[in-house]
């Protein structure tokens, strides 16, 4: 490249580092002019990773979103056509309830895009001083249905009525509500999914730990990328999205927190969702506020 810049061409190539890390670097090499005579050459190393990632990903994901779409649609279209053409009563029956769990599953895909989108699009989410306790209850609240239908058993660890977080309150029980249905699904008859929640100076943390089939390792680093999953039959068979992870990350990040996950085969896996933490002090400014509030309105 240099000795065809100093020719007087210019060029541009792009070359791939497979560490790790992969790294991808754009090369350029210019001919250096001055009054019609060339005088050297300048090279110019652009670091093209996060460029080329992003592509990839968005490549991904409209490739991932019109699998996952085209494949309940497809699935109606044939229930549809086999219901038309007639038959035993018993079967269609079966039939138009496979065409109301694919409606349902197409409507919890297309609720989970609207939700990421919303989520990724807002610079700063809505704040407000929310007790733990309140988090935490909701969203076992909300598991619990799916709980006792497959005969697992959840349990929350006691919270201090004095901790509390400043956040989106809808946002952050989506994100726990969708760690322990997530537990659930790759979990057994009869197991447990633990809701455990802990403090330090400036965190809370709620953990969500299963005694389900684990992950493999190779899997642990893309796990909250969207529509990745580690078992596509069993996500499929019970009713994944593979965005609730991706969900997850992005309401941790949006509060200035984090996900980590633990997790070893055969098992279980223990997810580690952080945010930052209000002091006790706040919480009870928080109280006396509500408890004003309360007399006012009686």
């Amino acid at each position: 490249m240099l000795i065809d810049a100093c020719r007087g061409e210019s060029s541009t190539r792009e070359l791939q580092l497979y560490g790790p890390p992969r790294e991808v670097l754009a090369i350029t090499a210019h001919p250096l002019v001055e009054a019609g005579q060339i005088l050297g050459a300048m090279v110019v190393i652009r670091d093209m990773t996060d460029a080329r990632r992003t592509d990839e990903v968005r490549r991904d994901f409209v490739a991932n979103v019109s699998h996952e779409l085209k494949t309940p649609v497809g699935a109606l279209g044939l229930l549809a056509d086999t219901i038309s053409a007639g038959g035993d009563e018993a079967v269609t029956l079966q039939l138009a309830e496979r065409i109301a769990r694919e409606a349902e599953r197409l409507a919890k895909i297309i609720d989970d895009l609207l939700d990421l989108s919303i989520i990724e699009s807002q610079e700063m989410p809505e704040r407000d001083l929310v007790p733990l306790t309140l988090i935490v209850d909701q969203s076992v609240e909300r598991s619990r249905p799916g709980a006792e239908a497959l005969g697992i058993e959840l349990v929350s660890s006691p919270i201090a009525a004095t901790l509390a977080a400043r956040c989106d309150r809808r946002q952050v029980v989506m994100a726990i509500t969708n760690l322990i249905d997530n537990a659930m699904k790759y979990s057994e008859r009869g197991s447990r999914v633990e809701i455990i929640t802990s403090t330090t100076s400036n965190l809370v943390e709620i953990a969500v730990c299963d005694e389900g089939i684990g992950i493999p390792s190779r899997d642990l680093e893309r796990i909250f990328e969207r529509f990745y999953r580690v078992d596509r039959a069993r996500s499929r068979a019970t009713g994944g999205t593979g965005l609730g992870l991706s969900i997850v990350r992005h309401v941790a990040q949006a509060h200035g927190g984090e996900v980590a996950v633990e997790s070893t085969e055969g098992i279980g896996s223990k997810f580690r969702f952080r945010i930052p933490i209000e002091a006790a002090g706040a919480m009870r400014m928080f109280e006396a506020e509500s408890t004003k509030l309360g007399g006012l309105n009686g």
